[in-house]
């Protein structure tokens, strides 16, 4: 059976968008480390500009540098030709982008760049343009065919543009050092936020925590254990360190023990050496353990292995983790 033609000319839209990211990837040289050193060192924020499509990547270039760790901006090349100029000042850099590199509406931001000595990085189509010419670093996009069968709607082109800006982006990221912590404090909303959470913000701490020493007997254990509706029971050795837990399957396994259940310790119901993590464990591999083990409760602990909280997988539901 033959293939639906927009089948096929999808196909045919995505194998030369895909051709062209593979040349681009080819084509790079230093140009792009001088491009990442000369953005990563400005002591201000990178303006990003672009004009009609150029310029719709370019706010997605932006807002992807600003929400990892660079300072980023969008600025409108027509709206600065009328006061928004202003928006750029020192300590600034430009990220310029236009295919044709003879966008008219960019030549004051060019200007202004070049006036104030701002660097100023260029993504072309053309090496012999006037932004290419005009730039501290031109990265000059290889010479392919637009995925439009007429050649004419930008496809390709902002295809390698937009990679090329979130190459710049993630080189800025590993550049600055960026962290999971500092990814969460510019994305808190939404599943993405809630999988950066640490344990430590969810779990419960403090006189929440059920313990018990390995020395308490058994009757006044399971009162504990009743007190703080967590359905199992932490339990410490001499020094404060988890030793073991109690859950309501070890009593359940204690009942059919020859000794009286009542008469036992803590100690000696216990199951040793629960698994525990620590405050700054993400929320996500907290939840991946308790499917792991197919547990409900996770006992939180410090460097010295004394417990600091404890997480129940309803924190991680209400938090929107699993």
């Amino acid at each position: 059976m033959n293939a639906h033609p927009d089948l096929l000319a999808a196909r045919r839209v995505l194998d030369t968008e895909a051709e062209a990211l593979h040349a681009l990837s080819a084509s790079l040289d230093e140009g792009i480390v001088r491009a990442v050193e000369m953005l990563a060192a400005v002591t201000g924020r990178v303006i990003v500009s672009g004009m009609g499509k150029s310029g719709h990547v370019a706010r997605k270039i932006a807002a992807t540098m600003a929400s990892t760790g660079t300072p980023a901006l969008f600025v409108h090349p027509a709206e600065a030709s009328h006061g928004d100029l202003g928006m750029i000042v020192r300590g600034d850099a430009v990220l310029a982008l236009s295919n044709s590199g003879e966008t008219p509406e960019l030549s004051d931001i060019i200007s202004h760049s070049r006036r104030f000595a701002l660097p100023l990085v260029a993504i072309t189509g053309r090496a012999g343009s006037t932004l290419a010419r005009a730039a501290d670093v031109a990265l000059v996009l290889p010479s392919v065919a637009e995925a439009c069968p007429m050649g004419l709607a930008p496809t390709t082109s902002t295809t390698m543009q937009l990679a090329l800006g979130d190459a710049i982006a993630v080189a800025l990221l590993t550049r600055h050092g960026f962290s999971e912590s500092d990814f969460r404090v510019f994305h808190p909303g939404g599943k993405l936020g809630a999988r950066l959470t640490r344990v430590r913000d969810l779990m419960h701490a403090g006189s929440d925590v059920p313990l018990a020493p390995k020395t308490m007997p058994m009757d006044r254990a399971i009162i504990a254990m009743t007190e703080k509706r967590f359905g199992c029971l932490g339990i410490t050795d001499s020094e404060g360190r988890l030793a073991g837990i109690v859950t309501d399957g070890d009593l359940r396994r204690a009942l059919d023990a020859e000794a009286p259940l009542l008469g036992r310790t803590a100690g000696e119901v216990m199951t040793r050496a629960p698994r525990a993590v620590a405050p700054e464990t993400l929320a996500a591999e907290a939840l991946r353990l308790m499917n792991e083990r197919s547990i409900t409760v996770l006992f939180v602990v410090d460097a010295a292995g004394a417990p600091v909280g404890i997480l129940h997988i309803h924190d991680l539901l209400r938090a929107g983790v699993a």
